[in-house]
């Protein structure tokens, strides 16, 4: 039988999964592009400010670190995306790699693919459809991006050359995930390998980007990031650098289809330590279970949240000279409704880290349906633990989770800019503050994830969608003057904006009962229900 028989079918039954869900990426990850170059293009009217603001953005070791180098210090079109290179290659990179782990690891740790292998489907089928799937979404997501670009009025070489850009990081992390998810027999470790992977690629290409005497420099060559930053959209668009990472893929998934030859179906490479006969008594409430199942998701996370708080905060005592022209100033107030151009820029970030930890709410509650589809659930409610019970500690420990990485970045924000600007002991409590006054709108989207599971848990994964919603409003709301209705929609946009803000104890006490009342309905509706 030819080893890719079936790859068709399965490529429309992704498709037919993800039907929702990666129209709403592609469309997010396009109108981020287009919004912040849309959003800066007024901001640097003549040359001299754009050098200003490049040179500015070169100086500081934490920008360059954070987001890379901008290479034409006169390019408009680079200037206006340099936030998005890197970190934009990174979120691409993450959904490629992810979207081939779906389709391949998790549906060999379900049961569904060994149950299709028993049919007419070939050995290298599901792997082909999960890498075509995933490589088309971030093709697209590139072409698309580039057109948008193009239509805001930036030069079209550069345009293409960072569609390309972004497309080029998805197609590496698509080879990554592929090969990670032979290796083990859970999607989760899968793509914490995956997570892994970025990581170290990011660290990489931040070391070479910020090297001083430029000795350094060949470190970024290391890393996927690096190779795609490279292509330098807007600042002279190196099309042939594109052949690397693409070189890069074709090894990998070279490798992958040669271990998916010395594998069974539904093993994995490395196998599984096994566990101890007996619990300990530390794992003997479900509460305890729930923080053994998420605590190592949690404590990456909490590194990465700290790291982020503190390259923030060392960002924020130079942004004043980052942003040079009164339309700039303008636009940065705007975005952050604060008196005062470092106060603007912090409360900005802040409103973006609590976005980011948004994101660790919706994974933790939606271990409930990865929990239930895996048949680990029944069993458990078939001891003398309650649904509440166990349902209330996944649900408490996505809570817990997030206040813990908020209030870390507060807290790594406000030892780095006061720091920076000689007032640690009046800055690092303004920046706790700030940061916990967007748990609220954080808890809000966590409980949306409870109240679908609770009475549609085919739809669970909807959340992410209602995220990526919010986050277009929450961030491209007021540069597209949408009707304050529409910036009602998003839970963000009720979050008061410290530091610096009124502070107003309304729409956090509406925020706070919203999502109580959202997470109090999700239990009550799992009751009801049959598990499965």
């Amino acid at each position: 039988m030819n080893d890719f028989v079936g790859t068709g079918t399965l490529v429309r039954l992704a498709l037919r999964r993800d039907r929702i869900l990666i129209p709403v990426w592609i469309v997010v990850f396009v109108i981020t592009a287009a919004g912040s170059a849309q959003a800066s293009i007024d901001l640097y009217p003549d040359v001299q400010s754009r050098i200003e603001a490049a040179r500015t953005s070169n100086a500081s070791p934490a920008l360059v670190s954070l987001y890379g180098r901008i290479f034409d210090e006169t390019s408009l079109g680079e200037l206006s995306l340099f936030k998005l290179t890197a970190f934009g290659a990174v979120l691409v990179g993450l959904l490629a790699a992810m979207l081939v782990v779906r389709h391949t690891r998790t549906e060999e740790e379900a049961g569904r693919l060994e149950l299709l292998s028993a049919g007419v489907v070939g050995r290298y089928a599901a792997l082909a459809a999960a890498l075509i799937v995933s490589s088309g979404t971030v093709v697209l997501i590139g072409l698309l991006s580039a057109l948008a670009l193009i239509g805001v009025g930036l030069p079209a070489s550069g345009s293409l050359a960072f569609g390309l850009l972004w497309a080029s990081a998805g197609l590496s992390f698509a080879g990554v995930g592929a090969l990670t998810a032979q290796l083990t027999e859970g999607a989760r470790t899968a793509n914490g390998f995956t997570g892994i992977v970025l990581g170290v690629s990011y660290v990489l290409r931040a070391i070479g980007d910020s090297s001083a005497d430029g000795k350094s420099e060949w470190v970024s060559w290391l890393s996927p990031i690096g190779w795609s930053q490279q292509i330098r959209a807007y600042a002279g668009d190196r099309f042939v650098v594109v052949l690397v990472p693409l070189a890069f893929m074709a090894v990998l998934v070279a490798a992958s289809m040669a271990l998916i030859r010395r594998r069974d179906v539904g093993a994995g490479l490395v196998r599984p330590r096994p566990g101890p006969a007996t619990a300990a008594p530390s794992l003997r409430s479900p509460l305890a279970l729930a923080w053994r199942l998420h605590r190592g998701s949690l404590y990456g996370w909490g590194f990465a949240f700290l790291l982020l708080g503190l390259l923030v905060g060392n960002i924020a005592s130079n942004v004043d000279g980052f942003v040079t022209s009164d339309s700039a100033r303008e636009m940065v107030e705007k975005l952050g409704g604060v008196n005062g151009i470092t106060d603007a820029f912090l409360a900005t970030e802040m409103g973006m880290v609590g976005l980011l930890a948004s994101a660790f709410g919706i994974q933790a509650a939606l271990r409930l349906r990865s929990e239930e589809t895996a048949l680990r659930a029944e069993p458990l409610l078939a001891t003398g633990v309650s649904r509440a019970q166990w349902v209330g500690s996944h649900v408490l420990v996505a809570l817990f989770g997030t206040a813990v990485l908020i209030l870390v970045a507060g807290l790594g924000s406000g030892i780095s800019s006061g720091a920076s600007l000689g007032n640690m002991g009046h800055q690092v409590p303004r920046m706790l503050a700030a940061a916990a006054v967007q748990l609220p709108a954080i808890w809000l989207v966590t409980g949306l994830v409870v109240v679908l599971f609770g009475f549609a848990p085919k739809l669970v994964t909807g959340a992410w969608v209602l995220f990526g919603i919010f986050l277009l409003i929450g961030q491209f709301g007021s540069i597209f003057d949408l009707p304050q209705s529409v910036m009602n929609l998003s839970p963000y946009g009720h979050t008061p904006r410290l530091p610096g803000g009124d502070f107003s104890v309304a729409p956090v006490i509406w925020l706070t009962a919203i999502a109580a009342g959202l997470t109090g309905a999700g239990f009550a509706g799992f009751r009801r229900r049959d598990v499965g």
